[in-house]
């Protein structure tokens, strides 16, 4: 089925009509976007995917840097506080980098040299040396 640039309606059984839009990405692979919205124009397509992006790459920066998954807990409640806590990490960690304007994987080594440089400026605890 041929999809024009503009994006083509089409019913689609279980949700109804909805209007598809066939993106390929710069490697070639292609994409469907099959929106509820009618109206919607390929630059309103285009916004969305903009922001859908970026909800993305805040996931797994948030993932990445703050290690948010690696929390195994059942309870509702002992989930709430470590992912709170994880994001409110994420935000300092983007305020210094929008601060400093660096790279936010260069914020996290800051962070970290300035944590280590302390830690053996201020050493407490000291490992017996091994024979």
């Amino acid at each position: 089925m041929d999809i024009p640039t503009a994006g083509l309606t089409v019913h689609l059984r279980g949700y109804g009509l909805v209007k598809v839009f066939l993106t390929v990405d710069p490697h070639g692979n292609a994409d469907y976007w099959a929106p509820n919205r009618l109206q919607m124009t390929e630059p309103q397509r285009q916004l969305l995917a903009d922001r859908t992006w970026l909800v993305e790459v805040y996931h797994r920066a948030l993932k990445q840097f703050t290690g948010v998954e690696r929390g195994q807990f059942r309870l509702e409640r002992a989930q709430r506080n470590p992912i709170g806590l994880a994001v409110r990490a994420y935000v300092r960690l983007e305020h210094h980098r929008w601060r400093t304007r660096l790279s936010i994987f260069n914020c996290k080594l800051d962070i970290i040299r300035v944590a280590v440089g302390f830690y053996l400026a201020h050493l407490k605890y000291c490992l017996p040396s091994t024979p």
